[in-house]
């Protein structure tokens, strides 16, 4: 082959090598996009202003600081009704002359409607533009509260990544589990069994770490980490990071350009799971989102 296939021939391959880290650089980018667009969906974590535990018994909602699920807003009413917690289960009743909206239809009635059951099924409810439902977490039962126009999403402004790098795709193997459940912690103290998927190995610099994944359901595994920039460029209690499930000889790749940070990064009303002792890294990992804000 003479000098000019040769040369040819290398810059084919530099090309088709560059279009594929291109290619692969801006499908993060546009996992970005997603991932900050999410943020302010109905569903997403910067429209949440409370996390209201419940007492045992009748317990007033409202903006009127005595009220025992208090929300400090005064658009809000100052008694909107109270939630009824016996046994397990949630009844809400009106306050005179107020109404709300129960899974998309209007209730004005003044008998105690269930809105949440034994079985953990619950309603949505809203009033104006705030909504909330009830919450079960182990001992604890509860609301999560939004307010469809937090400041905060107004006041958002994206969030900060580390430059995106293929080395932070990396080959894993996942190790059965020796048993199937592991304890993980959450940001309440409360500490539970769940699911595990397995170990996975992967190698960084020759080095082989381990993480342990936790399954939730879909086709990804679930994982909660920290590093060695955790509580520096990155969340203090860690970040999540989801993983596509193996194949049937347990190879995936980890992708930590796509770690991410908790809900509890950006509103103190999330009850989120921390990295369990043996999923806090010694190395520093910087891919994937930065911390946010104060948090």
């Amino acid at each position: 082959m003479n000098r000019f296939w040769i040369v040819l021939f290398l810059c084919i391959a530099t090309m088709r090598g560059y279009g594929q880290k291109n290619e692969y650089v801006q499908s993060i980018n546009d996992w970005h996009v997603k991932r900050a667009a999410y943020l302010k969906q109905p569903d997403g974590w910067l429209n949440l202003e409370g996390l209201f535990w419940f007492n045992k018994g009748v317990n007033s909602f409202g903006s009127d600081p005595a009220s025992n699920a208090y929300y400090p807003n005064s658009t809000f009413p100052a008694t909107l009704g109270s939630f009824i917690y016996e046994g397990d289960s949630v009844r809400w009743q009106n306050s005179p002359n107020k109404a709300i909206t129960i899974n998309g239809k209007r209730y004005s009635g003044q008998t105690p409607i269930t809105v949440f059951n034994a079985a953990g099924n619950a309603a949505s409810m809203d009033w104006s533009h705030f909504n909330w439902v009830v919450i079960k977490r182990e001992d604890k039962i509860g609301i999560r509260f939004r307010n469809y126009k937090a400041p905060l999403l107004k006041t958002f402004k994206g969030l900060d990544y580390y430059p995106v790098q293929s080395k932070w795709r990396i080959k894993a193997k996942l190790e059965k589990p020796a048993q199937d459940f592991i304890l993980i912690s959450n940001v309440l103290g409360q500490t539970t069994a769940q699911k595990t998927g397995g170990k996975l190995h992967f190698k960084m610099d020759g080095v082989e770490y381990t993480l342990d994944a936790i399954i939730e359901g879909g086709n990804t595994l679930f994982v909660a980490f920290a590093d060695a920039t955790s509580g520096k460029q990155t969340y203090v209690s860690g970040r999540f990071i989801d993983v596509e499930m193996p194949d049937a000889a347990g190879n995936t790749f980890i992708d930590f350009n796509k770690a991410y940070n908790p809900p509890c990064a950006f509103t103190d009303f999330a009850t989120c799971p921390l990295p369990p002792a043996q999923n806090r890294l010694s190395i520093a990992i910087p891919a994937g989102e930065k911390k946010y804000g104060h948090h």
